[in-house]
Parts: C-alpha cells; structure tokens; sequence
C-alpha cells in the first residue's frame, strides 16, 4: 500500500460575514497530499514519520523546509498531537490474518464471544455456558499484522457492560427461537441448526439443550433488555452486574494472548448453521 497519507483536516475557516447577520460558521474539508513532504503514518518514531517543526519553520521527513504558511501550520497541529494519540498508536498484540465480521458466524465474532465467556467466567467466578453478544456491537474488523490500542478502542466503543445471567434452558430457548425466526445475533457454547426460520436442533457443551436446567449465560447489558431486539433478562434466575465495560474486558484478554507469546487467532466451527434450499 503507497505510503501516502491523506489527512482530512476539519480546517475551521471560521469565514466571518462582512456584513453582520446571522453568524454562519462554514466548514472547509482540505485533503493534502503528503507526496510533497513525505509524511507518512507515526508510530513510534515521529520525527521520522512527521518531521519536526523549530520557530515557525517545518523540516519535513524530505528534507523540504517550510517557512511558516499553511505547510508549516498543519505540520504544527498534526505533531503537537502525537504525544496524546501515542497511546491509541501502541500496538498491543498480532494477529496472522484478518478476521472479518461475517454472519452468521465468523473467526471474529466468534473470537469475541468465546473470549467475553472466559472474561464473564473469571469475574463472576460462576461457570459459563453460553454466550450472547450482538453483531452490531462490534464495530470494525480485526487487521492483519500488528494490532493496535486503537484497533480494540475501535471495534468496541460503547460503554456497554459484561453480565452473567443464569437462565432456565426454556428461556434460552425462546431466545434462540427468536432469533431463527427473525436473525441470530453472535453466540458462543452452543451448536444450532435452523431451517424455514425455525429451530431445528440446539445443542450446550455437547448436549442437546434442557428446557428444566438452569444455564450460565455471558452477555453485555446492553442486551438484557431490549437492545438489538433481545431480552436476556428476561424471567432471569440471576442477574450479576460485572462493573466491566467490554472494551476494558477484551483489552484483559488481548494483553493475555499477548503476555503468553499467542497471537490473536479465531475460526468458524459451524457453531450455527441456516439451511437453506
């Protein structure tokens, strides 16, 4: 990929009226080429990536030199920034391949649910059986390579909590015939199979599902009740409130991988299939 950046500045040309009136406030969108200075992305070394700005001149990763003028006051503006994004930039793990958000079930979604099981798992200290997340909560896709602070700020933004809610098997049930009926959001510990909209089988840990058990279920509040159309909540034997945003609880098991030398791995295991003719 050409190392060319194009930096989308929000330039505030606050063009005031000649003439008083109602005080309009216009937005001009620049996109400036970075082929002229040889800016490219920062990570960790930044006079290399930017350039450096001394006075009111800008050294440009080129060797160009600009005296003041809209160069030297974008250069100014984008390198005073670096040491508060410094963090988003740290790359936190790696991952060989690209896991990409698919339904109805995928190396990603499926990374992400297994994953906010152990994380329910251990902060509950209650064991887990299934988990029931949403597609719409995970909001970007997995990159290949190194992954960054930002790659997981990004892919779960929303200040939703993880939960552990023990449901009767029936309750599931019903959940999961909603979903056949209508979309099956992201699940982890179950194998089902649908047809026609309709449950065909559903199988926890191996077993076929028992509408008498009560099951250990991981999800996040937003989906207790009512979020994306799920009522996980709903006649609940037990509802524990973790006091855990997602985004805290993957990035714990992210630095984990990391900590133990793995990369960031998933795969499709037929955990839901839909027949169709």
């Amino acid at each position: 990929m050409k190392k060319e950046i194009l930096l989308y500045l929000m330039l505030l040309s606050l063009t005031v009226p000649a003439v008083a009136g109602d005080g309009d406030i216009k937005w001009k969108k620049d996109i400036i080429n970075a082929s002229r200075t040889g800016v490219t992305v920062p990570m960790a070394d930044i006079p290399a990536a930017l350039g450096t700005v001394r006075c009111r001149t800008y050294y440009a990763p080129n060797g160009r030199v600009y005296k003041g003028g809209s160069v030297h006051k974008v250069a100014s503006l984008l390198t005073e920034a670096q040491p508060a994004m410094a963090k988003v930039k740290e790359v936190i793990a790696f991952s060989p391949e690209a896991m990409v958000k698919e339904y109805p079930e995928s190396a990603l979604t499926n990374f992400f649910i297994d994953n906010l099981m152990i994380a329910v798992e251990e902060a509950s200290g209650k064991k887990v059986d299934v988990g029931i997340g949403n597609f719409g909560g995970v909001r970007v896709d997995m990159p290949q390579g190194n992954v960054l602070y930002d790659d997981i700020r990004s892919m779960f933004p929303f200040r939703n909590d993880i939960v552990y809610v023990a449901l009767k098997g029936s309750e599931l049930r019903a959940i999961f015939e909603d979903m056949a009926e209508k979309k099956f959001q992201i699940l982890g510990g179950v194998k089902i199979v649908a047809a026609d909209h309709k449950l065909v089988s559903v199988e926890i840990g191996g077993e076929p599902l028992d509408d008498d058990r009560v099951y250990g279920v991981a999800s996040i509040s937003f989906l207790l009740n009512g979020g994306d159309g799920l009522f996980v909540a709903n006649n609940a034997v037990e509802v524990d409130m973790l006091d855990i945003d997602i985004f805290t609880a993957m990035m714990d098991r992210v630095a984990k991988y990391t900590e133990a030398g793995r990369p960031l791995t998933g795969a499709k295991d037929g955990r839901v299939t839909i027949i169709t003719e």
